[in-house]
């Protein structure tokens, strides 16, 4: 099983190539550039993954590695400086190729680390989550968290390539095959009705890692978020529509403490919200917010979000990226496979559905 899509982006287009068990070190070799190869993964992949990639690059490549600790804590300019670090400490040049082996963290500081460094060189992303083969290793989107704002600091910089291979995802936590689930669903609640239908139909068979499944689910995904990506690289009009959920899933995360609930689980929760907000609206019904909560509990994913203070709340999503000139944006449902980025809501039924009084 292998299939090939293409991202088109204003600077290169590249493939994001799906297969069910591969030899990684062979379908990366052709788009890397130069002699020096540094492949930055963390404690966790390093154990199932990095050595066969590095024995199999070794024969032509000089290869090096960065293993960083494992967790959104860990997203933090004290830690992207190891890799910079590693990357002077061996004298690589523009022609070194960086490889992101690991989930959405990684990635995001890899691409970041490759956007900066000597102003930029090429990258290569190894997804080894369903959510970041979903979502963060597709488009470009790189950076790291402040104490203050989630993903506050970073760059556009597209890839060479994506592997997305579903074998890895045999080797993750339940937990993270659910928090990567809810970038699944946000697909289908933003873009596709139909889409919704089929993961209803089967979620039993994703949540057993049936790999045919689980390819289908990340060849629509990607697909939907390449189609947007070529409309909208740089996300100044409808790419925001994928950060559905995500304004509220923010403030989860930047209150609670960066890796005490997973981005998925934030974002399962902030989706509620978001419904919840675009009910009280009337664009969408009660049955239609039930219905979305019991996919993501399917999912076994959370549907409430922690007790945090509405105003507390309100002064966190002042920091969310989609804030213009003041004003909050959200990302809201007009129908189920329909969103749409407004500032044009009222505040009183914002602060409701934050202090869950809807």
């Amino acid at each position: 099983m292998k299939a090939n899509l293409t991202v088109h982006t204003q600077s290169h287009d590249y493939p994001i190539i799906i297969t069910s068990q591969c030899d990684m070190a062979k379908e990366v070799a052709p788009y890397i550039k130069g002699k020096q190869v540094m492949v930055v993964t963390n404690t966790t992949v390093e154990k199932l993954y990095l050595q066969d990639l590095v024995n199999g690059l070794e024969a032509d490549f000089e290869v090096l590695s960065v293993v960083l600790p494992d967790g959104e804590q860990y997203k933090t300019q004290q830690y992207i400086n190891k890799i910079y670090d590693a990357l002077m400490d061996n004298h690589c040049s523009r022609d070194v190729t960086l490889i992101a082996l690991g989930g959405g963290v990684i990635g995001d500081m890899t691409g970041f680390a490759a956007a900066s460094f000597m102003r930029g060189v090429n990258f290569i992303q190894i997804p080894t989550t369903l959510l970041s083969q979903v979502d963060s290793s597709v488009g470009g989107k790189t950076g790291i968290n402040h104490p203050k704002g989630k993903n506050m600091i970073g760059a556009f910089w597209q890839p060479q390539m994506v592997l997305a291979d579903m074998h890895t995802l045999t080797t993750l936590p339940q937990r993270e095959l659910s928090a990567g689930m809810a970038e699944v669903i946000k697909y289908a609640l933003i873009m596709d009705a139909d889409f919704l239908t089929w993961l209803e139909d089967n979620m039993s068979a994703l949540m057993s890692l049936d790999k045919v499944a689980l390819a289908e689910a990340v060849a629509r995904c990607c697909q939907y978020k390449a189609d947007i990506v070529a409309q909208d690289e740089r996300e100044s009009g409808k790419r925001a529509l994928l950060n559905f959920g995500h304004t509220f899933g923010h403030v989860i995360e930047t209150h609670e403490g960066y890796g005490k609930w997973l981005h998925g689980e934030a974002v399962a929760a902030g989706m509620v919200q978001a419904a919840q907000l675009s009910q009280q609206m009337g664009w969408i019904s009660e049955q239609d917010v039930q219905r979305i909560s019991e996919v993501l509990k399917a999912a076994q994913l959370p549907i409430k979000p922690p007790a945090i203070d509405t105003q507390t709340a309100l002064g966190l999503m002042q920091h969310d990226k989609k804030v213009k000139s003041g004003q909050v944006r959200l990302i809201l449902l007009k129908s189920v496979g329909e969103a749409v980025v407004t500032a044009d809501f009222d505040q009183t039924l914002l602060e409701a559905v934050l202090t869950d009084t809807v």
